[in-house]
């Protein structure tokens, strides 16, 4: 945590797209009653984000597999030495939740959240959402 009550994960490689805006998608109390769930992207399906509540911090990772798009989401979270991975529910790849690496080789794209004020931000280039919006 630092000084401007980012919860953001040190050190992780592949992180938020160049231009993206910080995107509130809900309160903490409220987001904090599920491990994961899925935040819908304007932009479209593929675009779609995975938002994790694991040892009391918030993380962003791409929804779908890098392996094959099976949807992170709806994953299982294994947690070994205070480290949380998610498994993919399709092929059983896992990713570290905090960083988006494999033991495999792939990677999920992360993205920053910082929670401020009892809001929870993501760092994204469009806009979330809790429910399935409309899209184009």
């Amino acid at each position: 945590r630092d000084s401007r009550g980012s919860n953001m994960a040190a050190g992780a490689s592949r992180r938020s797209p160049p231009g993206s805006d910080w995107r509130l998608v809900g309160t903490a109390e409220q987001l904090q009653k599920q491990r994961c769930r899925r935040l819908y992207a304007q932009a479209g399906r593929d675009k779609d984000v995975a938002l994790f509540y694991v040892g009391e911090r918030f993380y962003a990772l791409e929804a779908s597999c890098a392996h094959a798009g099976g949807p992170l989401d709806q994953g299982d979270i294994e947690e070994l030495n205070g480290c949380y991975t998610v498994v993919c529910p399709l092929h059983f790849y896992e990713f570290d939740i905090s960083t988006g690496k494999s033991e495999s080789g792939l990677r999920q794209r992360r993205y920053d959240v910082k929670q401020e004020n009892g809001n929870i931000y993501v760092k994204f280039d469009c806009e979330l959402h809790l429910q399935r919006p409309e899209r184009k």
